[in-house]
């Protein structure tokens, strides 16, 4: 595809947005239950297909997400009306609900399937046309999900046009439609380039870039708990959620406990020897081995020359401080777990601030205690929105 070609696709999109802008609700609400039920029925076959492609994920976690992110996002919203105007006598305020037009929806390869689902979804709830350009290593799942949700939605009732997919992605043909002045709004999950491309396009953009949560445990926590729910979370879909744990913080007098407890939940401890050979295979350089994005944690220490069990899930890397030379204290996107112990809470809070200075300000954090005013203060301190 070029870029004549990309301005037909939304010039298609407008017409296709004006004419969905003045659906009423209950159509509206038939059309994106249709195209949720459709996407339903495919999450197990694209989820296959996604890990096919990429090389990235585990199948039944991908199902799981693209179930919650068809089915799911209509039962989350349901009962909300994003179509017709509300009267708020008490504020004396009329809203006006109004669509934005042309949603350009670019997509990741990590989570691809799931997130062509989710936008594709809330752009149809509140009558915009969606164009989805996905990520090159994705294109293909990508594209399928596209095409069988644009069919669910015209088979309802939509516009011919409300949902399209660019079928041969490149930079140049991102960055041509993200400038193009008939996009009236950019949403973009992905690395940060391509966060950055859409916030400088001159168009309007909401992007979500890579995290790097800092975890923190101090001596209240349950000890058993924390380490069975980090060790859940960061093999789930091996840990190609940008939400996933990065950085273990603990507190030192727990320490121990809690890498026995992360031991007996599935997760594997390495020695110096160990971290020294892991960090030399996930950064060359000092730059991630993007091989090893969404592999499982076997695999991972079997490249790096260590033996673990075929059932280990996670990996945990123990370091010293938290500074940027730390490779171990950036974002992995696999499943493995840089750690570091603190003296006390305190410290365990700037370590936790040190982490998102290095990447991720602005994404996710996470905190296992049971002290309110640690908690509060993680809260109040660490620079993140979630």
């Amino acid at each position: 595809m070029n870029t004549a070609q990309a301005g037909h696709m939304l010039e298609r999109a407008r017409w296709a947005a004006a004419a969905y802008a003045g659906y009423d609700t209950a159509t509206v609400s038939t059309i994106v239950n249709a195209v949720a039920e459709a996407g339903y029925r495919e999450a197990e076959r694209l989820a296959a297909d996604a890990v096919q492609e990429t090389g990235m994920g585990v199948v039944a976690d991908k199902v799981i997400k693209n179930r919650a992110c068809s089915r799911g996002i209509v039962d989350h919203y349901r009962g909300q009306d994003f179509v017709s105007p509300r009267v708020d006598h008490n504020r004396k305020i009329v809203e006006l609900p109004r669509p934005a037009g042309v949603v350009l929806a670019l997509t990741p390869t990590t989570n691809p399937v799931a997130t062509v689902y989710f936008k594709t979804i809330l752009a149809l709830m509140t009558r915009n046309a969606v164009v989805i350009a996905p990520h090159p290593r994705a294109k293909q799942c990508s594209a399928d999900a596209a095409r069988m949700l644009a069919a669910a939605a015209e088979a309802a009732g939509a516009p011919d046009g409300i949902i399209q997919v660019v079928d041969e992605p490149t930079i140049p043909l991102a960055e041509a439609l993200m400038a193009d002045e008939r996009t009236d709004v950019i949403v973009a999950t992905g690395g940060s380039a391509v966060v950055r491309a859409a916030y400088s396009s001159g168009n309007p953009a909401l992007g979500v870039g890579p995290g790097n949560v800092p975890v923190l445990v101090d001596a209240s926590a349950d000890i058993t708990a924390a380490a069975r729910r980090i060790v859940d979370s960061k093999a789930f879909d091996n840990s190609v959620l940008c939400t996933n744990e990065s950085v273990l913080i603990a507190e030192a007098g727990i320490a121990d406990k809690l890498q026995a407890a992360l031991t007996r939940a599935g997760a594997y401890v390495l020695d110096e020897d160990g971290a020294r050979r892991l960090r030399a295979f996930m950064f060359p350089g000092g730059h991630l081995n993007t091989d090893v994005v969404g592999r499982d944690a076997a695999w991972i220490a079997g490249q790096a020359g260590l033996r673990v069990t075929p059932k280990t899930r996670v990996l945990v890397a123990p370091f010293g401080q938290v500074i940027s030379e730390e490779v171990l204290a950036h974002e992995k996107l696999s499943p493995v777990l840089g750690m570091t112990t603190v003296a006390d809470t305190a410290r365990g809070i700037r370590a936790a601030r040190a982490v998102v200075r290095i990447a991720g300000a602005g994404h996710s954090a996470a905190i296992h205690s049971e002290n309110p005013e640690v908690i509060t203060d993680f809260a109040t301190q660490v620079p993140v929105l979630r």
